[in-house]
């Protein structure tokens, strides 16, 4: 739900931006009559719930507690991919002597003036999902802790919003372990990082999944002293092991010291802080480092507490609350989308899902979530971008595949630009072209993989991708070659002895 908004630059970025998404001096909407759809949570999912029931005439109302605009505007994809964009850029600096470019020494980065360029790109993208916007759409605003009163009635501070369908979209927040010493010695997530004023010198990341990799090496980019701690044997456990490979050898390139197989077994403050003492154990027996600050990313727990869940039917397990494929709770006049219910918790997934809600809510529909392929990305450099099935995940199902698969290393537009590190590797069923997912690793893979995500939506196959002119030279041709790769395994002995009766025919 973001859009580039222009802003007051003498504005405080901070002020702005809470200005927008939670007005201090907010009047609450007074209830007319029955809602269409009350939707609870303001994040990417309950806005586009909100922005698309309002927009086909219905009668909404959306509440909110803290944010609007969730994780994603306030703490996850809009501060992240501004923090990850400086330190690219301080790397690209570091790497220009390979290109011929001389830059006089090392890049200095001024932490301060990356995280107030943050902040200012917050506030810039704030308005798209202000409050005030989404009371010109037409949507009842409401701040405060929502509650199930009964099965049609939500409780907001002690008013109560009638509805014929809700929606749950609360989301979900950071995971905290139980390590003995932590909570005392403090840490950092996702919610407190882009507060950070000044770099740390030595940072622990803790978790290895895409916000510790994104974070671990835009910090050592920065020039902090990282260490990544993941308890599993590698990092990116959901992703191909390849691509895996790929980041560890640039994550290592860029000075991150790597621990896997690694747990943190308890935290203490040296000499009564401000610095901590962490005791991991691992591979390497047992250990201490000291770190100024320790960020904890070790995945999301859904926010189903307070809802008053349980006094409607509303049904949760270890996921969040339980939905079907059209999005449905236990309940059926609540549907719940986003974080607080999806096993794949990404904006864009979010923003999909909501669609799928309100036809199925409003209109009586039966789209299916199953039916949405739906790609993502971890932003380091290289990024891993993948849709689909992994060959593993192909595996576990029973699901037999061909792989094609191409080394950035061999195509041209890489090796003129010094990016040849990844690769694209598209599955097939075996035998056929109907391509059941893919995986590629390279600096733009996000912005490459929405390609095979197309072909996949619309049942094109791998052969048809080769048909499909890229310009010459750019990184995408490499998925065209791959369909060039697929399209000789159909010149079968037999079809080569068909085709060499006709060429000697026409001699």
């Amino acid at each position: 739900m973001h859009a580039s908004s222009h802003v007051d630059a003498g504005v405080d970025p901070d002020a702005g931006r809470i200005a927008n998404v939670h007005p201090p001096d907010w009047v609450q909407p007074t209830p007319a009559g029955r809602y269409n759809l009350v939707v609870l949570g303001a994040g990417t999912a309950g806005l586009v719930t909100a922005a698309g029931a309002a927009g086909v005439g219905a009668r909404v109302a959306l509440v909110e507690r803290h944010w609007m605009g969730g994780d994603c505007l306030n703490v996850g994809c809009v501060p992240s991919k501004a923090l990850l964009a400086s330190a690219h850029a301080a790397a690209r600096v570091r790497e220009a002597g390979a290109l011929g470019v001389r830059v006089g020494g090392e890049p200095r980065v001024d932490f301060a003036a990356v995280m107030e360029r943050m902040r200012a790109i917050r506030h810039r993208i704030s308005p798209a999902d202000s409050a005030h916007r989404f009371r010109e759409l037409g949507v009842d605003v409401y701040f405060g802790e929502a509650r199930f009163a009964d099965d049609r009635h939500v409780d907001v501070g002690g008013v109560r919003l009638p509805f014929a369908r809700a929606v749950v979209a609360t989301g979900a927040r950071p995971v905290v372990p139980a390590i003995p010493g932590l909570a005392d010695a403090g840490f950092l997530t996702n919610e407190t990082v882009f507060e950070l004023r000044a770099l740390p010198e030595r940072l622990l990341v803790l978790g290895g999944g895409p916000i510790g990799c994104e974070l671990a090496q835009a910090f050592a980019r920065f020039g902090a002293r990282v260490t990544l701690v993941e308890m599993a044997d590698r990092f990116l456990a959901r992703e191909d092991a390849d691509a895996a490979s790929v980041l560890r050898a640039a994550l290592e390139r860029d000075g991150v010291d790597l621990r896997l197989g690694t747990s943190l077994g308890r935290v203490e403050l040296v000499d009564g802080g401000p610095a901590k003492r962490a005791h991991l154990g691992g591979p390497r027996g047992t250990s201490t480092l000291d770190v100024d600050a320790i960020l904890v990313g070790v995945g999301r727990a859904p926010n189903v507490e307070g809802l008053g869940l349980e006094a409607v039917g509303v049904a949760t397990g270890p996921q969040g609350i339980a939905v079907d494929d059209r999005l449905r709770t236990t309940n059926r006049r609540i549907f719940a989308c986003g974080d607080v219910c999806m096993a794949q918790k990404f904006t864009h997934a979010a923003d999909f899902a909501a669609r799928t809600v309100v036809q199925n809510a409003l209109f009586f529909g039966r789209a299916k979530l199953s039916a949405l392929r739906v790609p993502r990305c971890t932003y380091t450099d290289p990024e891993i971008a993948h849709v689909g099935l992994t060959d593993a995940e192909a595996r576990e199902r029973g699901i037999e595949v061909d792989t094609y698969a191409i080394d950035f290393a061999d195509v041209d537009r890489s090796i003129a630009e010094g990016t040849e590190a990844g690769f694209v590797k598209i599955h097939t069923e075996r035998g056929r072209d109907r391509i059941v997912g893919a995986t590629i690793a390279n600096r733009h893979a996000g912005e490459m993989i929405g390609e095979i995500a197309v072909a996949m939506a619309a049942g094109t196959g791998l052969g048809a991708l080769a048909r499909v002119i890229h310009p010459y030279p750019t990184q995408a041709e490499a998925i065209r070659r791959l369909g060039d790769a697929y399209n000789r395994t159909r010149l079968t002995p037999t079809v080569k002895r068909v085709f060499d009766a006709l060429l000697r025919a026409r001699r």
